[in-house]
């Protein structure tokens, strides 16, 4: 990256990537973090030792997966406030709120009940992202990159479990204003083979500065 690129991102200190599994979340975040200079938050699914329960027993594996997502996330936006004097950028893939979206999708009503009251006494006033980066991918594409990218646990992943997530996900940015928000078609982006989609991508999170903007890559 040139230094033109990344002193035009200077007024973005923190940008949280989301979206459903498969996405590209992480790759995005890599790669920002990398051209931008920034520090690399990641949510860490692979430290979840509910995760791979839940996946093949949703029913009686959610709510401790979903609690530990909720311990994990909480320390680590506390971990942002307490050292955000001394780090100028900051490169998330996951947003604080997508804890809760996640377990309206997977929990009971009880569950629910009991997750919402622990979740009122562990949340912090959540860092505001300078940029929100949506990705959106149809439940086909998801399914594909999940199977291609070979994570035992994720086999299990349904089609219907991914459609309920996207409807989520799109319910929810519907009526997000909390940041200036950026939605980005993922669905034909390769940002792992082909730089030119993401210099493409680069230039429009540059050009981001508030309300609701839309991103679709240009294909050659």
């Amino acid at each position: 990256m040139t230094n033109q690129s990344t002193d035009s991102t200077n007024n973005k200190s923190f940008i949280a990537i989301e979206g459903p599994i498969g996405v590209g979340k992480t790759t995005l975040a890599k790669k920002l973090a990398q051209s931008l200079g920034g520090e690399l938050l990641l949510e860490g699914a692979q430290e979840n030792p509910f995760l791979e329960k839940f996946y093949q027993d949703p029913k009686t594996g959610a709510l401790p997966a979903q609690l530990f997502f909720l311990f994990q996330r909480t320390q680590q936006l506390k971990e942002i406030v307490q050292t955000d004097m001394f780090i100028s950028n900051r490169i998330a893939d996951f947003l604080m709120e997508k804890d809760r979206l996640f377990a309206r999708v997977t929990l009971n009503e009880d569950e629910l009940n009991l997750y919402e009251q622990v979740y009122q006494n562990l949340t912090i006033d959540a860092p505001k992202p300078d940029l929100v980066i949506y990705l959106q991918a149809p439940t086909d594409v998801l399914l594909k990159r999940i199977r291609k990218r070979g994570i035992n646990m994720e086999f299990s992943i349904t089609e219907d479990y991914l459609q309920n997530l996207t409807n989520a996900y799109t319910d929810f940015f519907h009526y997000y204003d909390a940041s200036p928000l950026l939605i980005v078609n993922a669905s034909g982006i390769d940002l792992v083979n082909n730089e030119a989609h993401y210099q493409q991508l680069l230039q429009r999170i540059e050009e981001t500065n508030n309300g609701r903007n839309y991103f679709n890559p240009i294909i050659a």
